[in-house]
């Protein structure tokens, strides 16, 4: 990090939140990829691979909820900035030997503040949706792993977990 020292940058000298502003930082490109898991039951796996979980096909719907929550994150999370974001992928994969469903969401934009919360929402909301739409047969299920994968881009540089 390009500052000698670390702060929280959503409080004032008061310790009042407020927005950070960004008017001033350079437009660079940045780029943010996170992701989550969704554990569960090998039936449950089987029913999202075969795409005959009642609600319909959990991946694509999975995949429709964590565009659409990226977009919507400063409703979601105070002090976020709104974004126009270029570009927002999210992508599920299954892994048949943890049972488990893989998320992997990447936002992209060029502008004066990072995606990270982006990304980050799009996973978290794409894992809720898997847990939604099988809650039905399989209420155990747990979301795990919500992480920061790496961040591009701006004065701080890059981060890789």
């Amino acid at each position: 990090m390009s500052r000698s020292k670390k702060t929280l940058t959503h409080f004032d000298e008061r310790g009042n939140a407020h927005m950070v502003d960004v008017g001033a930082k350079d437009v660079t490109e940045r780029v943010a990829v996170a992701r989550a898991s969704v554990r569960m039951q090998p039936a449950t796996l089987k029913l999202i691979a075969a795409k005959k979980a009642a609600k319909g096909d959990v991946l694509a719907v999975a995949q429709l909820a964590g565009i659409m929550a990226a977009k919507k994150t400063p409703d979601l999370i105070p002090l976020c900035h709104p974004l126009a974001l270029n570009s927002v992928n999210v992508k599920l994969s299954l892994d048949a030997e943890r049972n488990a469903v893989d998320i992997e969401a990447t936002c992209k934009l060029k502008g004066r503040t990072g995606v990270e919360m982006e990304a980050l929402t799009a996973a978290s909301v794409a894992a809720l949706t898997v847990y939604d739409m099988c809650k039905a047969v399989d209420r155990g299920m747990v979301i795990s792993d919500v992480r920061l994968l790496h961040k591009s881009g701006g004065k701080s540089g890059t981060y890789n977990a």
